[in-house]
């Protein structure tokens, strides 16, 4: 029913407070444990970066792979570009899986 959910969702009315926000700042993204050694928002903190943190999607799939494979936010972290970039044919080094792709170096 999860995966199905937004197919069939808008048939019921699900309360607000069913769903809990996530947090929409880099303090709150820090707090909520959105950050490491490798990967560290307290730089934006310190200099009153205004942007509003980071992206929501990207937040929802690092917190749910952090839960379900019970690992750190880096690799959990790692999992996600990696599926991002199986969805948008690029191999797991970075470069692009098309076979019209031409590189000079």
């Amino acid at each position: 029913l999860y995966l199905t959910r937004n197919r069939w969702s808008y048939l019921f009315l699900i309360p607000s407070y069913v769903y809990g926000r996530l947090p929409s700042s880099f303090s709150s993204d820090l707090e909520s444990g959105l950050s490491s050694s490798h990967f560290d928002l307290s730089t934006n903190i310190e200099t009153g970066d205004s942007r509003q943190g980071l992206d929501q999607r990207g937040k929802v799939e690092v917190q749910s792979i952090m839960k379900s494979r019970k690992v750190g936010f880096d690799e959990a972290r790692r999992i996600y570009t990696e599926r991002t970039f199986a969805i948008n044919n690029i191999g797991a080094d970075g470069r692009p899986r098309d076979p019209k792709f031409v590189s000079f170096s």
